[in-house]
């Protein structure tokens, strides 16, 4: 059994989206693959001389972690399920690509961060039996219960990917449906 997306018809293609993915995911293990073989892993915990890479000083390190989780390291230890989750959700985009209006191109870059992003850290799932992290930010102040130390969760491509999918797809389907009484194109 063959999926084929046509990729000449206006209507139909999702070449940008493809593209996008392909992308982000791409990105996305270029760099995790250079930092697992240059950082040794946990870095961000167990700093040793060479195994963090300040960018800007005291705000920005380039670290090693490995997630068992989700954001936060949220379900960490139920790589598993959050594995079978991400194919659940990429499935669930292509059950629905017509509903999601997945044939229009700013849908298509929105749903492409995304795709790239989810196939990112589901490589790392499968591979590694956790996510690469190693964008470390250190931001200067505090928030009880909700940034107590100051140090932002390490993320990576992947994660930016998904990040600014979701809130591009949020912001087109707020202003594409006529949120303003007028209708959305």
């Amino acid at each position: 059994m063959f999926i084929t997306l046509k990729l000449k018809t206006p209507n139909t293609s999702y070449k940008r989206l493809l593209i996008t993915a392909l992308i982000v995911f791409a990105a996305d293990q270029l760099t995790k693959i250079w930092i697992f073989n240059n950082l040794a892993l946990d870095s961000y915990f167990y700093p040793h001389d060479g195994d963090v890479i300040e960018v800007i000083e005291h705000f920005f390190y380039i670290v090693h972690i490995g997630n068992e989780g989700a954001a936060w390291g949220m379900f960490s230890g139920h790589g598993e399920i959050l594995a079978l989750f991400a194919l659940i959700a990429l499935s669930a985009i292509y059950r629905f690509r017509h509903t999601l209006e997945l044939h229009r191109s700013s849908m298509q870059l929105a749903f492409g961060l995304l795709i790239g992003g989810v196939l990112g850290n589901l490589v790392d799932r499968l591979v590694h039996g956790h996510v690469i992290d190693f964008l470390d930010f250190h931001l200067g102040f505090t928030i009880p219960l909700v940034l107590p130390t100051g140090r932002y969760p390490a993320f990576n491509v992947a994660d930016c990917g998904i990040v600014i999918g979701v809130f591009t797809y949020i912001t087109l389907s707020f202003f594409q449906a006529g949120a303003f009484g007028g209708e959305g194109k």
